[in-house]
């Protein structure tokens, strides 16, 4: 099973940035699209950005421009790195590594989370 631990949250004022890392227990970028959630206090767990096995990325409007998602698949790992960060940031980070086995199925690995706290 795919095991994934996050790095690199912390407490940053409003337009500093903050770098994500994901590490994986294997080498698993051949085959998962890797993305990066985040869940707020009280609101629904959203997608931040993803990036397929092929390198292609997509992000969700709110962090266009700000965020980059990038994969090694030298290290094993997936990052995110996030600038001109906002209070509305704020949220716990998660990793996820997606493999889609049939059409209609994909099995999902999850990490634990990263505290990402946006304030002056």
């Amino acid at each position: 099973q795919v095991q994934l631990v996050e790095s690199g949250g912390g407490l940053v004022q409003p337009g500093g940035s903050l770098r994500l890392s994901c590490l994986a227990s294997e080498n698993i970028f051949s085959r998962y699209t890797m993305g990066w959630y985040r869940q707020a206090p009280g609101k629904q767990r959203e997608l931040v950005a993803t990036i397929t096995s092929g390198g292609s990325t997509r992000y969700a409007d709110s962090v266009k421009g700000r965020f980059t998602v990038s994969r090694d698949n030298a290290k094993n790992t997936v990052d995110l790195q996030m600038n001109s960060l906002k209070p509305e940031d704020t949220a716990v980070y998660y990793c996820n590594a997606r493999l889609q086995v049939l059409a209609t199925r994909a099995i999902d690995y999850w990490g634990q989370g990263t505290q990402v706290t946006v304030s002056s």
